[in-house]
């Protein structure tokens, strides 16, 4: 019977050892950086030309509008932090013509916070936003990701007109709070 016993105690022994549990923690630093990335793809200048008209008394042709290019861009705001804008301004205003600009609602792979288009916007030389809300977001890179650009040129008042050739006009685009 003592034996029985011994027996009974290391079985009971050797039992609770091999179905015991354990528990533990580790301590994880992580780091996520205020991140604002912004570009516009595919790289390369656009041209736009107007036509002159072949019969008398009609008015220039306007070129078809642009929409090659693509706004991408990752966001990481700080806690607590604001969503951020894009904005677009040109370095000059040209005489007679309207430079106009629509950013289209984001498609892609992108995820997150995606920016909220404006209305169409005339550009001037002053920042005006054309992507709002902008929160953690990224927008997949290259053309058919992000927020593709629509860009328009018209006449706005024909006696500013003056024949131009090859004038640039460039286009900034700011990612901001």
């Amino acid at each position: 019977m003592k034996l029985f016993k011994l027996l009974f105690l290391i079985f009971l022994g050797i039992s609770c050892t091999m179905f015991s549990q354990t528990t533990g923690n580790r301590t994880v630093a992580v780091t996520l950086p205020v991140v604002t990335l912004m570009d516009v793809e595919p790289t390369g200048t656009i041209a736009m030309n107007f036509v002159a008209p072949t019969d008398a008394g009609r008015p220039v042709i306007a070129p078809t509008a642009n929409t090659a290019k693509w706004i991408n861009y990752t966001s990481a705001v700080a806690p607590g932090g604001l969503s951020r804008r894009i904005t677009a301004s040109i370095n000059q205003v040209l005489p007679g013509i309207d430079i106009k600009i629509l950013a289209a609602t984001a498609s892609g792979s992108g995820g997150g916070t995606l920016g909220t288009p404006s209305a169409q916007v005339t550009l001037t030389t002053t920042a005006q936003t054309i992507i709002s809300g902008i929160g953690g977001a990224f927008t997949g890179t290259g053309a058919n990701n992000g927020h593709r650009l629509t860009i328009t040129l018209s006449t706005n008042t024909y006696a500013s007109l003056s024949a131009r050739t090859n004038t640039p006009v460039v286009i900034t685009y700011t990612i901001t709070e």
